[in-house]
C-alpha cells in the first residue's frame, strides 16, 4: 500500500459525496414523486435515504480510495476504477431517471445495470485491497433492496 495521501483520500470521498449531491439537486423534490405515485410496501421515511446514501457515498470513496493507493498492477488498478466511475455514472443518472423524469421501467434497468457493475467492481476491488471490495457490500444489497423499490413502485402504480 503507498504512502497515505490526504489529499486524494478528499478528492475520492468528497468528489464521489458531490456525485451523490449533484444529482439530487438536479432531481429536485423526491417529495412531489410520492404526491404522485404510491409508495410501495417497505418503503423508509425519506431521512433513511438521505442517511444510507451518506455513507455508501463515503464508503464508495473510501474504497475507490484504497484501490488506488493499492500496490497491483497499474492496469488492474485502471481498469477496476474505470469501471467504479461507470457505476459512478449510473447512480448519478438514476435518481434523474427515475423521480424527475418518472422513467419508472428503465430507472428499474439502471439499477439492474449498476447491481451488475458494482458486482464487477467488487470482484476487481477484493483482487487489489480485500477492505475495497467488502466496503461496497452494504451499497451493493441497497440497490437490490432500491431495485424491489423501484419495481414495486412501478407494478403499485401500474405504470
Amino acid at each position: 500500500m503507498k504512502q497515505f495521501s490526504l489529499s486524494k483520500f478528499l478528492l475520492f470521498v468528497v468528489g464521489t459525496e458531490l456525485v451523490g449531491v449533484l444529482s439530487a439537486l438536479l432531481t429536485g423534490s423526491f417529495s412531489d414523486f410520492f404526491k404522485i405515485y404510491t409508495a410501495p410496501p417497505l418503503q423508509p421515511p425519506a431521512p433513511v435515504f438521505i442517511v444510507a446514501w451518506i455513507i455508501l457515498y463515503a464508503l464508495m470513496g473510501i474504497s475507490a480510495y484504497l484501490v488506488c493507493q493499492s500496490d497491483g498492477e497499474k492496469s488492474e488498478i485502471k481498469t477496476a476504477l474505470t469501471v467504479y466511475f461507470i457505476q459512478l455514472a449510473l447512480n448519478f443518472s438514476w435518481s434523474i431517471i427515475f423521480f424527475k423524469l418518472q422513467m419508472l421501467w428503465t430507472g428499474a434497468l439502471i439499477i439492474a445495470l449498476m447491481i451488475a457493475a458494482v458486482g464487477f467492481m467488487i470482484y476487481l476491488f477484493l483482487k487489489l485491497r480485500k477492505t475495497a471490495g467488502f466496503l461496497n457490500i452494504p451499497y451493493i444489497l441497497w440497490l437490490c433492496f432500491a431495485l424491489y423499490l423501484d419495481i414495486a413502485t412501478a407494478l403499485i402504480n401500474h405504470v
